[in-house]
């Protein structure tokens, strides 16, 4: 498959209540924090148009309308955008298949809309379509994945165990909330059921089709107040080059 020449799709996770951010950040969701002068969220978009995706679904929920009116068609940012709305919350998995009937090609990355980290596409592309996944994940190395939950790979890239947000504390490889999806493991999902990718998807294809690229770099998520208050200085770095581009 020439997968270098191939339209580029993308959905971004954006439906959270983000309950914890609250108290920060009361007047609209979560993604949509402001980050050294734009939306989180915008930052997102950013990046991957820097890494050749021309199409993304924003996936909607709480205050949707607001993500809606700040993005319109996405033509400001070179983009195609379009929306994907839960009335009810569905999940990572549930919102994902809600959004799937905008996707045009058999697989396409997923990003939650929270969190970021520096991620290469096309070296996500090149694991996923070598070894023919179903799921493609990005990771980092972290002191404490306690928080994060952690995966463990073989010495060939492919995931051996997951266990999503456990007690556990210790240094190892998380999950970083970027994914390359093929649309067959997502298709047999009920369309408007709540469902985790991460729970209840993820840990079904252990040693049948879940691989994973390890990255390096920044990891940031705006998820709690403390988090969200440190995001600008890590971000000031980490998007220097994007800076210029834009």
């Amino acid at each position: 498959m020439n997968y270098e020449k191939r339209p580029i799709e993308a959905m971004i996770l954006v439906g959270g209540r983000g309950t914890r951010l609250q108290s920060a950040v009361p007047d609209r969701p979560k993604p949509m924090a402001n980050v050294a002068g734009r939306p989180f969220l915008e930052w997102l978009l950013i990046s991957l148009y820097q890494q050749g995706v021309r199409k993304v679904i924003l996936c909607t929920g709480y205050m949707g309308e607001i993500v809606e009116a700040y993005f319109g068609d996405g033509k400001k940012w070179n983009l195609q955008v379009y929306y994907s709305h839960e009335t009810i919350p569905l999940g990572t998995g549930g919102a994902i298949r809600n959004a799937l009937d905008l996707i045009q090609g058999n697989s396409f990355f997923v990003l939650n809309g929270d969190s970021y980290c520096r991620f290469a596409l096309d070296s996500m592309e090149k694991n996923h379509y070598s070894k023919s996944a179903l799921a493609t994940m990005w990771l980092l190395k972290m002191d404490d994945c306690s928080r994060y939950g952690s995966v463990i790979l073989d010495d060939k890239g492919v995931v051996v165990s997951f266990s999503e947000k456990s007690s556990a504390k210790g240094a190892g490889l998380i999950n970083a909330g970027i994914y390359l999806l093929e649309r067959k493991l997502i298709e047999p999902i009920a369309k408007d059921r709540m469902i985790s990718i991460e729970r209840e998807i993820f840990p079904h294809i252990v040693g049948k089709g879940l691989t994973a690229v390890v990255g390096n770099g920044v990891f940031v998520d705006i998820g709690t107040p403390e988090s969200y208050a440190s995001a600008e200085r890590i971000l000031a770095t980490d998007f220097t080059d994007l800076l210029k581009k834009i």
